[in-house]
Parts: C-alpha cells; sequence; structure tokens
C-alpha cells in the first residue's frame, strides 16, 4: 500500500529533485501516525526503485526519507515513542498535540519546521533535475493489513479521547489495541498460509531490546526518584539559569539535540520528563513550555548523525544491504542544515507561543 501511493505521488513530479523531496514528504506524513522505523521501512524500497531505473545512487534519498520521518515523529501523539512518553507523563490526549489550552500544539509547530527544513532539501538538492520516467504501479494484493493499521491509529486516538476509564484499564489500554489487532492478524495469517510459522516469525519481528530497555529504564528512573537524584538535577539546571526560565529553556531544547544526536532519544527523554517536571516546579512555571522544548530538541535534534534516531540506522542499514556504505560525514551534509533548520523553528515558535 504503501509503495502504491508513493507511485501514485511520484507520477506527479517532474524530476529526480521533486521525486526526492516528495517521498521525504510522504515519509513525514505517514511517520505522524506510524512507527518512524516502520515509515522507512515501507518507503525506502520505492526509493531503491527509482534510483534503479534511473541508475542513480539512491544515498540522498534514503537518507532524505529517513531525516524526513524522524523529524514529523514529534507532530501527532502516536507519531513517536518520545511523543507517547510525554503524553502519558503529561496526561495528553490525541487532539492535545493540535490545540492545547487554547494555543497552538506541537503538530502546528512540527510542520512549521517541516516546511523550514523541505526549502532547506530544495537547496541541497537543486542539481537533481533529471526526469523521473514513467513507473509500473504497485499491485496491492491484500488489503488486510492496511485495515490493521488504520484501525489501530483510530483507536490509539479514541482511547485518547476517552475520558474517565477506570484505572486499572486505564494503564493499559493500548497495549490491549495494539495486542489485540496483532492477534487478529496472526490468526487470520495463520488461517491463510495454513501454517503456525507466520505467527513465529511475527513473534520473532518484535523489538525485544526496546521493549527490556524501557523496562528497566522506567525501574531506574523510579528509584532516582525516590532517591532524590531526579531533584538534585532539578537544582543544578536552576541554579545554573539563575531562576531564568528563558535560559533554562535553551539549556534543555540545544542539550537535547546535541544529547540526542549520540544516544538514543527515548531513554533520554524518559529520564528528562521527570527532571524537566521538577525544574519546573522549581521555578514555580507551568512545565508545559519545558515539555515541549524537550520533545521539540530530543525528537528533531536526533537527525543530527547517522546514529542519533533509529530511523536513521534504519536508513543506512537498508543502503548497506544494496552495497552503498554511508560515511558520517556524508550523511551529515544532508542532516545537519536539515536538522538545525528544524530546531530553530520549534525552539522560537515553542517559545513565543507558550512563555
Amino acid at each position: 500500500m504503501p509503495s502504491l501511493l508513493a507511485d501514485i505521488i511520484i507520477e506527479k513530479t517532474p524530476n529526480v529533485k521533486w521525486a526526492i523531496i516528495s517521498l521525504a514528504l510522504f515519509a513525514g506524513i505517514i511517520s505522524a501516525f506510524i512507527d518512524n522505523v516502520a515509515t522507512v521501512l515501507m518507503v525506502a524500497p520505492v526509493a531503491l526503485n527509482i534510483s534503479k531505473k534511473l541508475k542513480a545512487s539512491p544515498v540522498p534519498s534514503i537518507i532524505a526519507i529517513s531525516i524526513s520521518s524522524n523529524l514529523q515523529g514529534a507532530a501527532t501523539l502516536v507519531g513517536d515513542t518520545t511523543s507517547i512518553l510525554l503524553g502519558g507523563h503529561a496526561n495528553l490526549n490525541f487532539l492535545d498535540f493540535f490545540i492545547y489550552r487554547g494555543k497552538v500544539g506541537m503538530f502546528w509547530v512540527v510542520q512549521a519546521a517541516a516546511l523550514a527544513s523541505t526549502l532547506v532539501l530544495m537547496v541541497l538538492f537543486r542539481r537533481y533535475k533529471e526526469p523521473v520516467t514513467s513507473m509500473e504501479r504497485t499491485e496491492v494484493k491484500d488489503y488486510f493489513p492496511t485495515i490493521l493499521l488504520i484501525g489501530m491509529v483510530i483507536l490509539l486516538i479514541v482511547a485518547s479521547l476517552i475520558p474517565n476509564i477506570p484505572a486499572p484499564i486505564e494503564k493499559y489500554i493500548n497495549g490491549i489495541i495494539c495486542v489485540s489487532l496483532f492477534i487478529i492478524g496472526s490468526i487470520r495469517s495463520m488461517l491463510v498460509t495454513k501454517s503456525f510459522n507466520s505467527f513465529i516469525n511475527a513473534l520473532k519481528e518484535i523489538d525485544y531490546f526496546t521493549v527490556l530497555l524501557l523496562v528497566g529504564l522506567f525501574v531506574v528512573i523510579g528509584g532516582i526518584t525516590e532517591a532524590g537524584v531526579v531533584k538534585d538535577i532539578s537544582k543544578l539546571f536552576v541554579r545554573a539559569s539563575k531562576d531564568n526560565l528563558f535560559i533554562v529553556y535553551t539549556l534543555i531544547v540545544w542539550a537535547s539535540v546535541l544529547l540526542s544526536a549520540f544516544i538514543d532519544n527515548i531513554p533520554y527523554v524518559a529520564t528528562m520528563l521527570p527532571v524537566t517536571a521538577g525544574i519546573a516546579a522549581e521555578l514555580g512555571v507551568d512545565p508545559t513550555i519545558l515539555y515541549f522544548g524537550l520533545l521539540a530538541g530530543a525528537t528533531l535534534g536526533g537527525n543530527l548523525t547517522p546514529i542519533g534516531a533509529s530511523a536513521n540506522i534504519t536508513g543506512i542499514g537498508i543502503l548497506r544491504r544494496e552495497g552503498y556504505e554511508v560515511s558520517a560525514k556524508e550523511f551529515m551534509k544532508i542532516s545537519v542544515p536539515f536538522t538545525l533548520i528544524a530546531v530553530m523553528v520549534g525552539y522560537i515558535l515553542v517559545w513565543f507561543i507558550w512563555s
């Protein structure tokens, strides 16, 4: 299905420059509602196919797709794990990412950042003027996975909007939705293939490393919070800023950009959310501006380096399997200007909207 939609988009593009930009924007739209890594895995093969037909390197287009998908992860509640973590911590629902307390939410901030970074892509790819030849449209052989995926997104959105869910169910509602659809999809797959292997293969696909990482991380965060370490870190930030909200906000955004360039933003955001809340409490201010600053810096900033985001690592892995080794320098020629413009726009807008 993603390949078919991408094929339709490519048919409308006049040259390679617009094909790359269109695919990057398409990946961003998908990534606002679906996991970034899954987005790259779905859209990257289309870029590879185009590159092979044009006998051109797929490296620029795969990099653009990866960083664009990571950028849009902060746009909605279901777009990225970092957004889900913030939503759970600050009790935000899906609509709060659009309009929150009568003000513009993160969705519109991210779109402004995406618009600015698209202009950067237009400059970087200005020499790619080769015409795009007509391509045969992908045939969708099974619509059921698409139905499951759309159903999952809709149900997660609805669950975030339902008020007064009983406490025991509220804690596990997202898990219940996802696991239930997984079971439905697995049962159908076994009935269609008449084999139990599809279920075994599906279990193998689960990212157990991240699951166990988060389990351990929440235990550690709970422990250091109880021990008072989080409160001490919050006080350090406040002392460093001399009780100035703008300085604290600036420190959180740009420190998040720098750190997320080298460490995974999921454990970083999970660790920093209680710290950010503690800083706001020390300053006696509403934590919203610091929450959104943290999300902007950590999610948008992960694009700075090849190892800063799982989507980037996935894109480079796809290229490596195709025989293309991407150096950090080659990746950062595109990612650094893209990221710095996006973060700067987010940094300015969040401050002026929420300060």
